[in-house]
């Protein structure tokens, strides 16, 4: 099975920005609306980077709610 490369960030500038923050340093959450990631790098870009970083990506109510924290999750409720 070949594995296909991740699609490029179509907006490298912002992603290097938002994941430059605090938040993602201090393995905190980063929040954007799905509309915000389609408009500035795409939904497929987006999941990409996420996983390519090994954090967790959750999406409910319009929002992407980003985990910056590389360690086991568990959904409790």
């Amino acid at each position: 099975m070949s594995h296909r490369p991740s699609p490029p960030a179509r907006n490298e500038p912002w992603i290097r920005t938002l994941f430059s923050a605090q938040a993602v340093a201090r393995g905190g959450i980063v929040r954007r609306s799905v509309a915000s990631i389609e408009r500035e790098m795409g939904r497929a870009a987006f999941e990409a980077e996420v996983r390519r970083r090994k954090f967790h990506l959750i999406e409910i109510g319009g929002q992407y709610i980003v985990l910056c924290n590389t360690g086991e999750m568990r959904l409790v409720c």
